[in-house]
Formats: structure tokens, C-alpha cells, sequence
């Protein structure tokens, strides 16, 4: 009796050690996924750790604008524009509904302050007036965004129809005839997408990681959609993550494209389809920690 009392001691002793030194967080299995899609990718080898659905279109809302993103920094890089252009809003961008600043027609924002505050807040209105601006007009944007899907390896089921995400009922009196349909998008071409524009402008995670950014002549202050950023605390904050686009579409729900990078390892994860805000970073919370455990 002595002796298995001793062994068992020995045993629980060992299991304590264990626990000890390895995270709570890091003892994970493959997660159950309570939303429609869901990917995880390695940022450095592209190997996709976990897909669920990860093929299937969906309206992803705001998270398309990371294609936005990339054609603003496609064009201050090859010196088509520059960060303190002025950019003056339109009436259809003034008009655009969802999230939005109430931007003015006739008001004037630099092409930085346009820029941050779609990455940040994802404001509608100003993602139009950067399309305008790029292209000279929303549907001369489009074009190039789908031409760059395609550049970038995106698959034919992706299909972005404006600069913003938004559906047609939410563009507004003033949506030009031509801008027409639903922007379309798969959880593996997100990641994709995601990966391309952190690796080709590992920049965007400096601005995608603020927590506010302001309008200085507007007094305003626009705080992160993005509740996983490790510097906000709270109950969703995760250690090392710095971004990346948030999206909410009343008929498909509330989605995520993030990325954490813990000891050199990043990791881009896709939530599409979660039932309420705070669930899209519950999802993405376990594929963080099924990734970082290296149990895949």
C-alpha cells in the first residue's frame, strides 16, 4: 500500500512539473471552430495548420478591405501618390453607410489620415475616398483590385465589386450605376492576402497595431475594432498580437483576419461567420493556441 501511495505521489509530482512548464494556453488539441470558416496559416512556410471550410465564399465585409490597403500601398510605393496628399471627399463617399466618420462633401484628409483610419476603425467613407483618389473612380478601383487578386494567387471565388465590402443596400443614394453586386471571399484567399501585404509591407502592422488614431481637425478619436491587440488587456487581448481587419455583415455575421507573432513565429489566422463580436476573438483564440502548441 506504501508503495503505490509513493508511486502515486511520485506521479502527481511529475504532472506538476509538466504543468509547470508548459503554458495553459500550449496544451491544446485540435480546437472545435464555432463560426462558418475558419483557417490558420504559418506566415513563414505557408502551410496551412487548420482549415474549416476555408474554400467556401462568403460576404466578408470589412475584412476586404485589406485588398484596399494593399493598392494604397502598392501606390505610395511605385510614387503614383503620397502619404500627405490632400484627398477630398466625394458626395457617394460622403453618403456611404456602416461604420463610418460622417465625412463631409467637400472636406479635405490627407491620403495617412484616410489610410489609418480604414486599417484602424475600417471606416467606409474613407476607404471610398482613397478608391477615388487612386483610381479617379470606385469602379476603375474594383478593376484593380480584382486584377490583383488574380496577380497575387487569390482563387476565381474570391470577387471584390467595391472598395469597402459593403452590400448594395448599404452603399448609399449616391452609389455610382456601375458599382453593383456583393464582394465575395474565401477563408484561405483572406489568409493568402494577408500574408502577401504583412510580407511585402510588414509595415502595415505598425498602423494596424494602434490602438486610436485621431482626426486632429475633427477633434476625433477612433479607437482599434481589433479587441485581440496584447497592448488593450481585457479579456480578449493575446499576447503578441498586432492586427489585422475586422468585418460585420448582418447576413453573414461578425469576421477576423488576425496575426500573432510569439518567439519568431507568426501566425495568420481567418474567422468568418462568428454569431456575435466578442465570438470572432473566441475563435480565434483557440486557433492561436492550437498553432503556438505545435500539435498539429
Amino acid at each position: 500500500m506504501k508503495k503505490w501511495w509513493k508511486r502515486a505521489g511520485m506521479l502527481l509530482a511529475l504532472l506538476i512539473i509538466i504543468y509547470l512548464g508548459v503554458k495553459p494556453d500550449m496544451l491544446v488539441g485540435k480546437p472545435g471552430i464555432k463560426a462558418e470558416s475558419a483557417v490558420l496559416m504559418d506566415l513563414r512556410t505557408e502551410q496551412i495548420l487548420l482549415d474549416f471550410n476555408g474554400s467556401e465564399g462568403t460576404a466578408p465585409a470589412g475584412v476586404s478591405k485589406l485588398m484596399t490597403e494593399l493598392l494604397v500601398l502598392d501606390a505610395i510605393t511605385n510614387g503614383d501618390i503620397h502619404w500627405e496628399d490632400p484627398v477630398t471627399v466625394s458626395l457617394y463617399a460622403s453618403s456611404v453607410g456602416g461604420s463610418h466618420l460622417a465625412l463631409k462633401q467637400g472636406e479635405q484628409f490627407t491620403v495617412r489620415e484616410l489610410f489609418q483610419i480604414v486599417a484602424v476603425y475600417s471606416a467606409n467613407d474613407a476607404a471610398v475616398a482613397l478608391a477615388e483618389h487612386i483610381n479617379g473612380s470606385e469602379q476603375a478601383f474594383v478593376s484593380a483590385m480584382n486584377e490583383r487578386a488574380a496577380a497575387i494567387g487569390l482563387s476565381d471565388t474570391t470577387v471584390f465589386t467595391n472598395s469597402t465590402g459593403l452590400s448594395e443596400k448599404l452603399l448609399g443614394p449616391n452609389r455610382p450605376e456601375a458599382i453593383q453586386g456583393q464582394t465575395v471571399m474565401t477563408a484561405i484567399d483572406a489568409c493568402k492576402l494577408a500574408r502577401y501585404l504583412i510580407t511585402n509591407y510588414p509595415q502595415i502592422l505598425e498602423t494596424s497595431s494602434q490602438m486610436q488614431v485621431s482626426i486632429h481637425q475633427r477633434g476625433m478619436y477612433m479607437s482599434n475594432t481589433n479587441w485581440m491587440l496584447s497592448a488593450l488587456g481585457g479579456p480578449y487581448a493575446y499576447d503578441g498580437n498586432d492586427g489585422l481587419k475586422t468585418g460585420y455583415d448582418e447576413d453573414t455575421g461578425y469576421h477576423f483576419v488576425g496575426t500573432t507573432e510569439r518567439n519568431g513565429k507568426r501566425l495568420i489566422s481567418v474567422v468568418f461567420g462568428s454569431e456575435s463580436r466578442e465570438g470572432r476573438f473566441v475563435e480565434t483564440k483557440k486557433l492561436f493556441n492550437y498553432g503556438f502548441s505545435g500539435s498539429q
